[in-house]
């Protein structure tokens, strides 16, 4: 009997094995993470596995991890292979923050420029998985990432009626949170349409810092301390629609926005100190002022239109694509500063009222073409276009003083104009892709205000890619990867008006030009029975990157840009799952990053260590109740441009959530945050440059909370808007208008 049911197991993990091989699994996505398979009498058990690897891409099941039916998308990401949140939220992949985000493979400008906020309101139930799109290919290899996040929706074949889900939270720091998002189903039109809100309190964006900075030069000493709220809302919302007109023709549309406004106010104190013949810091300032601002008005707002039409042949894989994107971004920011207990101030006014006016408008249009050649042998080719329009204004008014008002506009244009080639093969246990891509960028400043003289620049790039995968057995595999990209500045980068207080001076640069970035790397994957191990060790290197210029002038710190960084980066990535027992499991995702980076111009290097990581022990319990904790941080120091570095720290927290109604219908999730600390400090250390010194911050939303959610899914989650398999990605631009 003992031999009979090692048989049986073989052939159900080797059937197992070779399904999801071939991207044929006929299990739902709903299954739990173990499934159970009963012949002749004899059980057989085997893991599902969270983690999928591909030539390309590398994907985690976010419905098979328990607590996706009620924790939101952003908490969900510190479990992803090569993903990294830190300590204030900001998102990572591989290491670096150029990335960009798609939703259902198609690039998504709400969700890349405003991630953290929608990511954080988006409920992770309505999401089937998380890929980091390891080696984006020629398509659109070049256009300055090092990776990609592709969010892919909820889908299925048919449904009847209507499906979705509601989710909504409330936190012990006043944060409401709503999100909805609904799927119906038209005769040959399938819709779907989401929305989300988030309420942003006092008490939450509650947040405190201190500078303290030192010139080299002089020797002198300033301290800088802040606090303040920014209260708001923040809405987000998407239509999608397709219609398939025949077997071999499909139309697809989307349209959604991205929007919030709010109250920002705060207050310092900075006082600056000389030093006396002993070299000592002297106890009484040289001078000293309080501050308070006000941005009555700060209003951001991102639209984006997308729409897609498919032509397949009758020759199986073959396709043409033709689409059109629109993308526009408005901020609107005016800030009214006032200064207040002034002694010995060297400067001579009483306060002043900036406005800022920023305006982004990019068209796209693209061609898309696959051809199977043979059997494991394929051929994709396309070619782009892209308009892209910035515009700015920024004007400032002194008060009480003869200083002269400023009032600056500027405008650049870049169209690009590009073609690719992708070969990829894929046969017995070897798949390979190559592939190669030129682009042509002319670029245009013009100011209007007759200030500077205009000015333009033309650009040639050749970017090639190449990977190599080799699946040693049905849960070994090896593969190697070489590719480049490039990236461009954006209007917050390039605008040269000048925003000046009386410490700091900071304006853009509009001569930069786009960086190039090389990477190569090598993936171990092993699926076993019990645990999952993936190993990604990485080399990136770049001698034109672009960068923060801080320089010091009669002690005040001036602030620019340009392409002066010289980057060699080593990584390990790391993802380990291992399920003990049959309701206990753990995991964890770590990135170990070796930095060598210099300032050309000003020759500053900085070489730093850091280790990011997250890990999680998931336990269920009787009642259908499931128990988490988690535990995630930074050892080491984690480089800030190449002037200094952040510190080591460390966050926490657990969860017990319970599954109700049949199908686990409503699930109700109980959430603490760092429920021993009220606050969590974030600290930086500056130590190149003219300016030296460090910072001490920390903001109510990482420190104490508690958390109750609550997430209802009703009909049957089995269709979805359909969506061209090739369209529109544009992930070039870094630096684009501030938010």
């Amino acid at each position: 009997m003992a031999v009979l049911a090692c048989m049986l197991a073989n052939i159900v993990c080797n059937a197992n094995a070779q399904e999801e091989k071939t991207d044929s699994l006929s299990q739902t996505e709903n299954d739990s993470l173990r499934w159970e398979k009963l012949l002749s009498g004899v059980t057989v058990k085997a893991q599902r596995q969270l983690v999928k690897t591909e030539i390309d891409r590398i994907g985690y099941d976010v419905q098979g991890d328990e607590e996706s039916k009620t924790v939101n998308v952003l908490e969900m990401l510190r479990k992803v292979p090569l993903v990294t949140v830190d300590a204030e939220e900001n998102i990572f992949v591989r290491g670096n923050g150029q990335y960009k985000i798609y939703k259902n493979g198609h690039y998504d400008p709400n969700l890349s420029k405003n991630a953290k906020e929608v990511l954080r309101a988006m409920p992770a139930n309505m999401v089937k998985r998380i890929e980091v799109i390891t080696d984006p290919g020629a398509k659109e290899d070049s256009e300055g990432v090092n990776a990609i996040l592709n969010i892919v929706m909820m889908d299925g074949s048919k449904m009847d009626g209507i499906t979705g889900t509601v989710t909504g939270s409330y936190s012990s720091l006043k944060h409401p949170n709503f999100s909805t998002f609904l799927t119906t189903q038209l005769g040959k039109a399938i819709i779907s349409i989401d929305y989300g809100f988030g309420g942003m309190s006092k008490k939450e964006t509650k947040n405190h810092g201190m500078t303290y900075r030192e010139f080299v030069e002089s020797g002198n000493v300033q301290q800088f301390t802040n606090s303040g709220t920014n209260p708001g809302n923040i809405h987000f919302a998407d239509i999608n629609a397709s219609y398939d007109i025949d077997s071999l023709n499909l139309i697809s549309g989307s349209f959604g926005g991205y929007f919030y406004k709010l109250d920002v106010q705060g207050e310092a104190n900075t006082a600056f100190f000389g030093r006396g013949d002993d070299g000592q810091v002297l106890a009484s300032p040289m001078y000293s002022y309080d501050e308070h601002w006000w941005m009555p008005g700060y209003g951001y707002q991102s639209w984006d239109g997308r729409l897609d039409y498919e032509h397949k042949t009758h020759r199986k894989g073959e396709q043409l694509t033709l689409s059109y994107m629109l993308e526009l971004t408005r901020h609107h920011n005016e800030q009214e500063t006032t200064y207040s207990q002034m002694v010995n101030v060297p400067f001579a006014y009483s306060g002043f009222l900036s406005k800022l006016r920023e305006r982004f408008t990019e068209h796209t249009f693209q061609i898309d073409y696959v051809r199977p050649l043979w059997e494991g042998h394929k051929l994709e080719s396309g070619v782009k276009y892209i308009r892209r329009q910035n515009y700015s204004r920024n004007s400032q008014d002194f008060y009480n003083s003869l200083i002269e008002a400023t009032d600056d506009e500027f405008s650049h244009s870049t169209d690009i104009a590009a073609a690719y080639a992708d070969y990829l093969y894929n046969k017995g246990n070897w798949s390979a892709r190559a592939g190669v891509r030129y682009e042509h960028s002319y670029m245009k400043a013009h100011y209007p205000d007759g200030n500077s003289s205009d000015f333009d620049a033309k650009l040639d790039d050749w970017v090639p890619q190449a990977s190599l995968k080799y699946q040693l057995n049905d849960r070994t595999s090896f593969k190697l990867t070489y590719n480049a990209s490039i990236s461009r500045p954006g209007i917050g980068y390039l605008n040269p008006a000048v925003v000046s207080s009386p410490s700091s001076v900071s304006f853009g640069n509009p001569h930069l030009g786009s960086e190039r970035k090389h990477a190569i790397s090598m993936m171990y994957m092993f699926n076993g029975q019990n645990i999952t191990l993936q190993l990604v060790p990485c080399f990136y290197f770049m001698n034109n990157g672009m960068g923060n210029i801080v320089y010091a002038d009669n002690d005040v710190r001036y602030s620019t840009y340009g392409n002066n960084i010289r980057q060699r980066r080593w990584q390990m990535e790391g993802y380990i799952q291992w399920k003990p027992f049959d309701s206990t499991t753990f995991a964890t995702n770590f990135n170990l990053i070796g930095t060598d980076a210099r300032n050309r111009d000003a020759d500053v290097n900085i070489k730093t260590t850091s280790l990011f990581y997250y890990s999680t022990l998931s336990q269920k319990l009787p009642w259908k109740l499931t128990a988490s904790a988690y535990v995630y941080g930074q050892i080491g120091h984690q480089p800030i441009g190449v002037y200094g570095y952040s510190r080591s720290y460390i966050r926490y927290g657990c969860s017990i959530q319970k599954s109700f109604l049949s199908e686990d219908r409503l699930t109700v999730r109980l959430g603490a945050r760092a429920p021993f600390n009220k606050h969590l400090h974030y600290k930086t250390r500056t130590t190149q440059g003219d300016v030296i010194g460090f910072g001490d911050s920390w903001n109510a939303q990482s420190g104490q909370q508690f958390q109750i959610s609550v997430s209802y899914r009703f009909g049957k989650l089995k269709a979805s808007v359909k969506k061209a398999e090739r369209s529109i990605e544009n992930t070039d631009m870094v630096g684009g208008i501030s938010k």
